[in-house]
């Protein structure tokens, strides 16, 4: 069974210069990420531009980082779609591809009912049954919200094990899951609530520190979480001052973390203003900023 606990970075995909995927800086990438204290990675998630990532992209991706870092690091891989034979066929592979879970978001557009979001779990959780399943509630995204009583009705599908939570307002316990935070926010707080950790984005930029909350957190010392906690949030909602992943993408590139922030479209780079936010908060959290 995949570990599913800790900080599980959603990797950030690189693009070259004719916006193909840049496997290399993708494994590097990864390594780093593991180096600096996360547990695990998401592979093409939102994070990694799934929504523009082609079959074929999405699992040459994951057979890179599986690669890179698999054994040494849990690697969960995206595959959630509005459609549920596209859903399963794409988690089959990825299972075949090395994936140790995989991230299900609840389908967008189509917007579902309860039945049809139980059908979608079950009829994917039946086609990989060894697979451990990450059920994704992300309303923002979606414009479907799954609420607590319904995670905990998929949670008795056996290999729905957990879920990504990024619904603020509903972080809670949920009977029969893992519950990890989706939204670098309220990190922390799903800590001390005795869940599991979080899918994070900001990991790949402020890792150290965000292990370091971790630990601190498990350990029982929630007063010198809190205080790191704190002087990051200026760096948490810089990820947001933009549509994820056009800010993350700029903080890797001004870290040197990756080539070029270049992003598919329908994805633009973040403007010069949006620029200077994330800088801001890079250097008030304490992290060299490339000049420039």
């Amino acid at each position: 069974m995949a570990d599913l606990r800790g900080i599980l970075t959603a990797i950030a995909t690189p693009f070259g210069e004719n916006g193909e995927v840049d496997e290399a800086a993708t494994r590097e990438l990864a390594a780093s990420l593991i180096a600096d204290g996360s547990h695990g990675v998401v592979v093409a998630g939102s994070t990694g531009e799934a929504a523009t990532l082609d079959d074929r992209e999405h699992i040459s991706l994951l057979r890179a980082v599986v690669a890179e870092v698999g054994g040494d690091a849990t690697v969960v891989c995206g595959t959630g779609t509005n459609d549920t034979r596209h859903s399963i066929e794409l988690t089959k592979a990825a299972a075949e591809a090395g994936a140790e879970a995989a991230l299900i978001v609840t389908p967008y557009y189509n917007k579902p009912n309860r039945a049809g979001i139980r059908a979608h779990f079950e009829a994917i959780a039946a086609a990989v049954p060894d697979l451990p399943l990450i059920a994704y509630n992300i309303p923002s995204r979606v414009i479907v919200n799954v609420p607590p009583e319904d995670l905990a009705d998929l949670a008795e599908i056996d290999n729905v094990v957990a879920v990504k939570q990024a619904n603020n307002d509903e972080l809670r316990p949920i009977p029969g899951m893992e519950v990890l935070a989706g939204n670098d926010d309220i990190f922390l707080k799903t800590l001390e609530l005795g869940l599991a950790g979080g899918i994070c984005v900001a990991s790949q930029l402020v890792g150290p520190q965000m292990r370091e909350i971790y630990d601190a957190a498990v350990a029982g010392d929630l007063e010198r979480a809190r205080e790191i906690d704190a002087r990051l949030h200026p760096v948490y909602d810089a990820m947001g001052v933009s549509t994820n992943p056009m800010p993350v993408k700029a903080a890797l590139e001004m870290l040197g973390a990756i080539p070029s922030g270049r992003l598919r479209l329908p994805l633009v780079e973040v403007s010069e203003s949006e620029r200077e936010v994330i800088r801001a908060a890079l250097e008030g959290a304490g992290v060299t900023v490339a000049a420039g």
